[in-house]
């Protein structure tokens, strides 16, 4: 969990948790000999019983951060953003906080459902919806379908039973840039999502709804990027709507009673690292959304929120076994038995982590190492240039915090090398979540010549 920043979820008392386990989930605490203890279950013990690569997930952090986001946005839906991670666990956890949940396929849709997930508290999104999507959306009930084009609409009402409506809302470019890397801003025009204010789209889109029987419109929906800090972009972002559904009452006579603003709230990965202040953003949000409705005369709308990242990465710890140190120069290359095909993102957006030595102490002064993957491929580094005890050798537990998000839901197979177990960890228990994935599992899809 990250205490750097005052009202951030499941923040602890400042003096709980020592300032090198910032990090790392409330619970974690420091072991007599070097070990680390998170949920009480020792990640020594853990990487021994379960092996590595492993992932644990510490249950009372993302129910308590459920609950931060409940009382930081008061009368507001609450969506969980299964594309940060997906299990059966973590559905009933977030379901039995009371949380919803946002989805973006069939294959995320299906899951959720047929693990005990009620349909009428899901929304499904995205740019290129499948017919299959689309198809099980209606099939399952889904609470609200999101237009992000306007080649959905019809698509869309096609597939609605005889005297039925679907809820949908209508995905907008805002024109607000926001992220923590390029490939994350989705809040211009310059990208694959929603439909612009700006260029007219998103009004051409409503009109389209407003005239098709079987569509309910019921709100509009933004999301400008990820990994964001600041609570500035979304109010920016929220004026930009809100004057969008003026205009809809306007030139309609509709008034629209929904606005989703998306996710994308940053965490901190590394000590002293931002993250994104939950209460204060709850706090500017609500207040703004009161004043630009006020100013245009229109009812406030629910509004709903769509957090990720920020429930389930803070609450994740990735533990890997050193295989292999070389010094190369001036370098030293820290290799473990996992690497991109379980954590892409240093990969694909340069994410920064803070690894540690876990399992035994060492008097060894810290050098400069860079943790490296086992796969095939230069670019396979997990840590760049990070404080390790000069001492590292084979054999070593290295630790990885802030894992929880958008590791195992991009992870690969790549050179057959099977994707890691999870496991839960709570009150000084640990239990598997998710088998490891077994030479059988890679090969099974194969059938032959």
């Amino acid at each position: 969990m990250t205490t750097a920043v005052p009202g951030s979820p499941a923040e602890p008392a400042p003096s709980a948790v020592p300032t090198s386990l910032s990090v790392w989930p409330a619970s974690a605490r420091p072991a007599p000999d070097g070990d680390i203890t998170v949920g009480g279950v020792g990640l020594t013990e853990a990487a021994e019983r379960f092996g590595t690569p492993l992932y644990l997930l510490d249950e009372r952090e993302v129910r308590e951060r459920c609950r931060a986001y409940l009382r930081s946005f008061p009368d507001t839906d609450v969506l969980y953003a299964a594309k940060a991670f997906l299990c059966r666990a973590l559905l009933h956890w977030v379901r039995d906080e009371g949380l919803g949940l946002d989805v973006c396929s069939a294959g995320e849709l299906e899951y959720a459902v047929t693990s005990g997930f009620p349909p009428e508290r899901i929304v499904l999104h995205g740019n290129a919806k499948s017919p299959r999507d689309l198809e099980a959306a209606l099939r399952l009930g889904v609470g609200r379908v999101v237009i992000d084009s306007a080649w959905e609409i019809a698509r869309i009402a096609a597939l609605v039973p005889a005297g039925t409506r679907q809820k949908v809302l209508v995905r907008v470019v805002p024109g607000v840039s926001a992220g923590g890397h390029a490939a994350i801003r989705t809040g211009t025009d310059d990208q694959k999502f929603g439909l612009s204010v700006t260029g007219g789209g998103a009004e051409h889109a409503v009109a389209r709804i407003l005239g098709q029987p079987a569509l309910e419109l019921v709100g509009l929906h933004c999301h400008i990027g990820s990994q964001i800090t600041e609570p500035g972009p979304y109010t920016t972002a929220l004026r930009t709507v809100v004057q969008l559904l003026a205009r809809i009452r306007d030139r309609h006579g509709t008034l629209l009673p929904e606005l989703d603003l998306g996710g994308g709230h940053g965490v901190a990965h590394r000590p002293g690292e931002r993250a994104l202040d939950i209460r204060a953003l709850g706090a500017r949000v609500r207040r703004e959304l009161a004043a630009s409705c006020a100013e245009a005369a229109l009812p406030v709308p629910r509004l709903a929120i769509e957090p990720g990242r920020a429930l389930v990465g803070p609450a994740g710890v990735a533990l890997y076994r050193v295989l292999a140190v070389k010094r190369t120069g001036t370098r030293v290359f820290v290799a473990v038995d996992g690497g991109m095909s379980d954590n892409p993102r240093p990969a694909l957006y340069g994410a920064r982590y803070a690894p540690r030595l876990v399992g035994r102490r060492t008097t060894a002064g810290l050098r400069p190492a860079t943790v490296v993957g086992r796969h095939c491929e230069a670019g396979d580094v997990l840590a760049a240039e990070v404080a390790l005890p000069g001492d590292v050798r084979p054999g070593d537990l290295i630790a990885v915090p802030v894992a929880g998000a958008y590791h195992l839901s991009m992870a690969s197979s790549y050179n057959l090398v099977g994707r890691p177990p999870v496991i839960a960890v709570a009150d000084g228990r640990a239990r598997l979540l998710v088998r490891r994935e077994s030479f059988a599992d890679l090969t099974g899809r194969d059938i032959g010549l």
